[in-house]
């Protein structure tokens, strides 16, 4: 079971939380919880760190940033064993073993002895998300939502029967409810598709957790931490009785901006970023030059990179988007393809640059344009 920020955020907030595991234990199920931190509080303490120095050392930022999730891990276990429940809690570094760069760890493998052993005397154990240990012993974070990321792993790690993810919204949707009244809820999706929901921009899963969940099979749940609904089922086949849908969502993300660079090729630039561990979306190379998305957080940093590699002239514009279609579908009916795109034309909507995958496709266009866009195209699909 992980539970989210919102979930997490004060007391009565974490009281509701230990009722749900308390309920699940009463199953008769052996169970550990993954937390994150208090809604606002990783930015808080993100905050403190800029305040401390501009240009910090990301081994340091990583033990201030950790803190949150070692907070609600704690208040949880207290929770619950004052409600008659044997649990404890452990820190992120005594199981989780990470590498890569600092505050975008990796995991490379989970300690499962100790919760194995913790579960067999009966306790509850609750850990915190977002971290590991390098093979250094030095605390290394793993990216913003993080903790999906950890809970699929620890669930991995310990043989579990799955994962469930509580969130504040009550399952997986074909868009964003909040731009068009038509979205609707999956009751299932698959592994592929919601790794490519997710890579796109929809913010219900981190990407990696479902990459991760992929690769080792996991199956998840997204489910509401606030009602008593059914969520959606994340599985690696939708079986006979499921619901198959040529496409299984629309995604939007406002998170990247668009960088042109004059005098360089894709090679050096991709190393580069790559380098600082700075994932570059969409690209083209054209007249000695390309243009590239990437994350909107790492802008300054890419630019920079940029330059040093040697690199011309570099502009940037922000007020971009990208939107996605994601579908099984997608793989064998090329129209699809050619709808996306024409659906945009229709309503004269510039594309900027543009990129397809075997169950995705993919339109960089103006940030003001997304509604509309999203709104058109989950009416003609």
């Amino acid at each position: 079971m992980k539970f989210g920020g919102t979930s997490m955020a004060g007391i009565e907030r974490i009281r509701h939380v230990a009722d749900i595991v308390a309920r699940q234990a009463a199953n008769g199920d052996e169970v550990l919880v993954v937390v994150s931190a208090m809604a606002g509080e990783t930015d808080r303490l993100v905050q403190f760190c800029k305040e401390a120095a501009a240009t910090h050392d990301p081994r340091e930022y990583d033990v201030v940033v950790a803190s949150g999730e070692q907070e609600t891990a704690g208040l949880l276990a207290m929770t619950l064993q004052n409600s008659g429940l044997e649990a404890r809690s452990f820190m992120g570094w005594q199981l989780v073993k990470a590498s890569g760069v600092h505050s975008n760890a990796r995991v490379e493998k989970v300690e499962s002895d100790l919760l194995s052993e913790a579960l067999h005397e009966g306790a509850i154990c609750v850990i915190p998300g977002f971290q590991g240990a390098t093979g250094e012993g030095r605390l290394a974070t793993l990216g913003r939502g993080g903790s999906d990321t950890s809970a699929v792993a620890i669930a991995a790690g310990v043989k579990a029967d799955r994962c469930d993810i509580y969130t504040d919204v009550d399952g997986v949707y074909t868009t964003d409810p909040r731009l068009t009244p038509k979205a609707r809820k999956l009751d299932a999706i698959s592994f592929e598709e919601m790794l490519e929901l997710a890579g796109a921009g929809a913010k219900v899963l981190q990407v990696r957790s479902v990459g991760l969940a992929m690769r080792e099979n996991m199956p998840l749940r997204v489910v509401s931490a606030f009602e008593d609904v059914p969520g959606t089922s994340i599985v690696a086949e939708l079986g006979e009785d499921m619901e198959r849908t040529a496409i299984a969502g629309i995604a939007a993300d406002r998170g990247e901006v668009l960088v042109s660079a004059s005098d360089i090729g894709i090679a050096a630039a991709i190393g580069a970023l790559a380098d600082a561990g700075i994932v570059a979306d969409m690209l083209s190379q054209a007249d000695g030059g390309l243009r590239l998305t990437v994350p909107r957080a790492a802008m300054v940093q890419a630019i920079a990179l940029l330059e040093e590699a040697g690199a011309g002239s570099i502009d940037t514009n922000e007020d971009v988007a990208k939107i996605s279609i994601v579908g099984v579908g997608l793989r064998s009916d090329p129209q699809l393809t050619a709808r996306f795109y024409a659906v945009l034309a229709d309503r004269d909507i510039a594309v900027h640059l543009a990129s397809s995958g075997e169950i995705r496709a993919a339109a960089l266009i103006d940030d003001n344009a997304v509604d509309v866009a999203v709104r058109a195209l989950h009416t003609a699909f």
